[in-house]
């Protein structure tokens, strides 16, 4: 199955869900499909989810909770860039003769 994007994952991740009955499922605008949308109310879910920009209709959302989610995203971004500095010695020889240097220097 060929996906256009990740909104065509979030259904059968949301399957493994056992309950969402009270739930708010938070995503961003890229998930805002009528099918998602339906699942999640029809499960007993509430989404937290934006309308597309230039949307017929906009759709209620909790703004607060979706900053909430946009906070959790960035401190996720943030380590992924941590984690890029950390091994950037693997991917350059000269890091590795750095290091010693760097460690041992009083």
């Amino acid at each position: 199955m060929k996906a256009s994007n990740d909104s065509t994952y979030a259904i059968p991740v949301l399957e493994q869900a056992k309950d969402m009955e009270g739930s708010q499922v938070l995503a961003d605008r890229g998930y805002d499909s009528q099918e998602l949308i339906d699942y999640i109310y029809d499960r007993g879910g509430e989404p937290a989810i934006p309308s597309r920009k230039g949307a017929k209709y906009e759709r209620k959302c909790d703004w607060w909770l979706y900053k909430e989610r946009h906070l959790a995203e960035n401190l996720f971004l943030k380590l992924k860039g941590f984690r890029r500095i950390a091994t950037r010695y693997d991917k350059q020889h000269y890091y590795n003769e750095a290091r010693p240097a760097v460690q041992y220097s009083d």
